[in-house]
């Protein structure tokens, strides 16, 4: 979200007038758009903003960690201005120098067609922000603020301009992607979206994320298993194997519920893969509750697994009432030991497909190899110039070193628009 966020501000400057540059040292103005979930990358917020000023750059904040450090951005950093998460819309007004403070909500007025797209077929489209579900760990629903659903109409008229200018892969964003609609209190929801939006012409495949396991509804997976054009891939976080740590957490589901979705998908959805998220090293998180995870980790057996150390954002709710009392080194050899076995995992799943033909939609291209990515979701490399939203069959016939690499076998018509 935080990319798109950037092509829709490029977007904007752009049609003011101003210039995108290649690189840093050309530039009048960096604009640095932030993430804060975790303590890193906020820091690294931090430490760029000292060398740019230093080196006597205008510098404008966008983004989480604006939403959050606003004075301290500006105080103590000398940023020229800073713009909230729901602000975007000013930041023409912001690099022009009317306006160096916006962290009001100006959702309404942001035009997401501006955006300068970063690819030439596959596109990126906001269909809710915000969330509601404040896990105690997470800092989103406060830089975020509360969901709010964008109107179904007004999404399919940005796919409908997308496709026209040729784009043929979509994918929807939200922070929490499956409570799209409730907020309307119309029937709309993202089954519903989905069935509308692959019945265009010119769609090769839709995508959705991140999805959140209890607000995945029957009617979700009943419209992904009867398309062929939706994504076999469900990114559903766990976050951890423990019910006790879910408890905590604030996570609206038990271990069972969340291994119940999973079977219920598998059971309804052929081929599907599954990615995810695991935080290691919660507060109070003891052998126990990581062998749970773990054990959560071997059963899912997903294609793409993120895991990260827990990091206390200040804050949050886990901030006030928990002690961040798991060391480090835990953590890290917790880390190292979840991730030797998703590695494990993903070799595994993706040697039994050495052999098959399998179907990609080429994503980006050089001198010598393109990339494309499955139907579930796997990133398959090929040894030939390849034009971006071309769909080609490939042969698998290697995995190594974490990636699928493949030889052509064919291909179908070409929805490359010319």
């Amino acid at each position: 979200m935080n990319i798109h966020d950037s092509e829709i501000m490029k977007g904007l400057l752009v049609r003011a007038g101003h210039d995108l540059v290649p690189e840093i040292k050309s530039a009048d103005l960096v604009i640095i758009n932030t993430c804060s979930v975790r303590e890193k990358s906020q820091n690294k917020v931090y430490s760029l903003m000292g060398r740019l000023k230093k080196n006597g750059y205008r510098v404008g904040v966008t983004g989480c960690v604006a939403q959050l450090e606003a004075k301290k951005l500006k105080d103590d950093y000398g940023a020229d201005f800073v713009l909230g998460t729901r602000a975007l819309s000013s930041i023409v007004k912001a690099v022009a120098g009317e306006k160096d403070l916006d962290l009001e909500d100006h959702l309404s007025d942001l035009k997401y067609s501006a955006a300068i797209r970063d690819q030439k077929r596959h596109a990126w489209v906001n269909i809710i922000t915000g969330c509601d579900k404040f896990c105690t760990y997470c800092i989103v629903p406060y830089t975020r603020g509360r969901e709010i659903s964008r109107p179904m109409n007004d999404i399919l008229e940005e796919v409908n301009s997308l496709v026209s200018s040729g784009y043929t892969q979509i994918t929807f964003l939200g922070q929490n992607v499956d409570s799209y609609g409730k907020d309307l209190k119309d029937g709309t929801s993202l089954a519903k979206l989905l069935e509308a939006a692959q019945s265009l012409a010119g769609i090769s495949r839709l995508w959705f994320l991140t999805s959140y396991p209890s607000d995945i509804t029957d009617e979700l997976i009943e419209t992904v298993a009867k398309h062929s054009n939706i994504s076999r891939n469900f990114h559903i976080p766990a976050q951890s194997g423990s019910d006790e740590l879910l408890k905590r957490m604030n996570r609206r589901y038990t271990r069972e519920n969340y291994m119940e979705l999973i079977a219920k998908i598998r059971s309804n959805v052929e081929g599907v893969t599954f990615g995810g998220d695991i935080i290691v090293g919660f507060p109070d998180e003891s052998d126990e509750d990581f062998e749970e995870t773990l054990s959560l980790v071997k059963t899912v057996r997903y294609v793409r697994l993120n895991v990260a150390p827990y990091s206390e954002r200040q804050g949050t709710v886990a901030s006030k009432i928990y002690k961040d009392d798991v060391p480090y080194q835990v953590k890290k050899s917790r880390m190292a030991k979840l991730v030797s076995i998703q590695h494990g995992i993903e070799k595994e799943l993706n040697e039994k497909i050495v052999g098959d033909v399998v179907e990609i939609i080429v994503e980006n291209s050089t001198d010598d190899h393109s990339y494309g990515r499955t139907i579930d979701n796997r990133m398959v490399f090929v040894d030939e110039e390849l034009p971006e939203g071309e769909i080609v069959k490939a042969e698998i016939v290697a995995f190594k070193e974490g990636k699928l690499y493949g030889r052509l076998s064919g291909r179908k018509v070409s929805t490359v628009v010319k």
